[in-house]
């Protein structure tokens, strides 16, 4: 029983891949050629590469510079500074673009688009290398010194190595984010294969031409999950052994102390205070700055509903796949476990599309109805559901429900009783993730929630398309302030031994 509800949640994740399949099949070789192999698609296909390589590379510098600087130096206020980096998090990339442009309206060319997409993701690198900073073993760093080595070369011939891992899984992130970002390179006007699925969508209600777009797209996706698996290799940055813990003696700056005090103030300044500021600008001189209080309760009410029933849904679909990943172990749990990321790796827009196309094909009568709305939230973020579910199993002994067996308890209460309460943090956790994620979601939203149904980001859309910045400040506002909460957590879960 368990494996086929699992092999269902892995099918709802490869609907998307499935339905480019079909279409691609329907359309035909000739039909594909005509549609991908255009100009302006080629146009679309470069701005959309140079973008996601001019941001790895951007990201990848200031992740792991800042990293650095925070756990490796004596910059003054690390514990300050971390915090700091990791606060971005909290702000949506399309909140922050709409912040920039409406400073600097001139900022919608691929510089701008740069900027701020760097600075929204930044911390997608600088997460997981601050994490490995933390466990590497400082006796290489303190043998390379001991040999001569500059602070530079310390760090180029020692540290860069072992943090390779950490840098592509980051970048890797980055990448995807960037190939399915719309809110913000459409608010930036800078066109991209995604924004044009969106538009191409609007025009022609999921037209071949959308869906060829998304396939490229998908494409894309996948060039970008293998070259991190090649690049990556099977090389180990372990140690051996566990040894004794030994405490990391941070590099003195020195005269760079201020450089360095200047470069970490801007990457927050830019990243951080220039949208909150633009913010709190929108409340105070925005012409369409009142508040309706009522709309926005409403709003946000519906926003909190969508992303409560999608946290439940996503976090029980999660459950057999999780279970079956850890009390199963064998080539079937795995790829079924593997499977359900696949949807999550594609943008939302090509899920989207997917939910589309089955929606007025299939099940017409479900087309633009909460349940569609919630599958898409499903193939989006199962695999953050997934991860602490087989993480809470993983710390759940078998024996339990082995001596509630023993003693004739039924196996539905076995799960009610015994079970469901040792996986109750894991099962927290990922429910958690999962609303935090909804809550600023904003494309699939926006292609597939019910007429009339509007949630805090796509209120926060309208009013920022309008440029009534003003009206869309307030939304943007309590987005952050529920965001807030995981970015708290995050970085006081990496921050744990920094010292000051």
């Amino acid at each position: 029983m368990t494996v086929l509800l699992a092999a269902a949640v892995a099918a709802l994740a490869l609907l998307p891949l499935v339905h480019i399949a079909v279409a691609v099949a329907e359309v035909g070789w000739s039909g594909v050629a005509e549609l991908v192999f255009r100009p302006r698609v080629a146009e679309l296909l470069g701005n959309t590469v140079r973008l996601v390589g001019g941001t790895v590379a951007v990201t990848a510098v200031l992740g792991v510079g800042t990293a650095w600087l925070v756990e490796r130096s004596t910059v003054p206020g690390r514990r300050v500074w971390h915090v700091l980096l990791v606060a971005p998090l909290a702000l949506p990339a399309f909140v922050s673009s709409s912040a920039w442009i409406s400073l600097l309206p001139g900022l919608d060319t691929y510089g701008g688009a740069l900027l701020v997409v760097s600075l929204a993701y930044a911390p997608f690198v600088y997460l997981p290398v601050v994490a490995a900073f933390r466990g590497l073993d400082p006796a290489l760093e303190e043998t390379a010194r001991g040999l001569g080595l500059s602070a530079w070369a310390v760090f180029r011939r020692v540290q860069l190595p072992q943090l390779r891992v950490a840098v592509l899984g980051g970048t890797l992130l980055v990448a995807l984010h960037v190939l399915a970002e719309f809110g913000a390179l459409a608010m930036l006007r800078y066109p991209t294969l995604t924004t044009a699925v969106y538009d191409q969508y609007r025009a022609t209600f999921n037209g071949p031409a959308a869906t060829m777009l998304a396939g490229v797209l998908v494409l894309l996706c996948l060039v970008l999950l293998l070259a991190e698996v090649r690049l990556r290799g099977t090389r180990g940055y372990a140690r051996t052994g566990a040894g004794a813990a030994r405490r990391v003696v941070p590099v003195r700056l020195g005269a760079l102390t201020g450089p360095a005090l200047l470069v970490l103030a801007t990457v927050v300044g830019l990243s951080l205070l220039v949208p909150l500021g633009a913010l709190v600008s929108w409340f105070l001189t925005g012409t369409s700055a009142r508040v309706d209080w009522a709309v926005l309760a409403g709003t946000t009410g519906t926003t909190l509903a969508l992303a409560g029933a999608a946290a439940a849904v996503t976090t029980v679909l999660a459950l057999p796949t999780g279970w079956l990943a850890v009390r199963r172990r064998g080539p079937l749990a795995t790829l079924l476990e593997r499977t359900t990321y696949l949807g999550s790796a594609v943008p939302a827009i090509v899920v989207a599309l997917a939910l589309v196309a089955v929606g007025i094909r299939v099940l017409p009568g479900l087309y633009q109805t909460v349940p569609v709305l919630l599958a898409a939230y499903a193939v989006l973020f199962l695999p953050r559901a997934i991860v602490t579910v087989r993480a809470a199993v993983e710390q759940s002994p078998p024996v339990h429900d082995d001596v509630a067996a023993s003693l004739g308890v039924s196996a539905p209460a076995r799960l009610w009783r015994v079970t469901l309460p040792l996986l109750a943090p894991g099962i927290g956790a990922g429910a958690a993730l999962v609303f935090l994620a909804v809550v600023t979601e904003l494309t699939a939203t926006l292609l597939l929630a019910p007429t009339g149904t509007e949630t805090l980001a796509t209120a926060f859309w309208s009013a920022s398309s309008a440029l009534e910045y003003g009206a869309a400040a307030p939304y943007a506002a309590v987005m952050v302030l529920l965001s807030a909460p995981a970015t708290v957590l995050l970085s006081r879960d990496v921050r744990r031994g920094l010292t000051t």
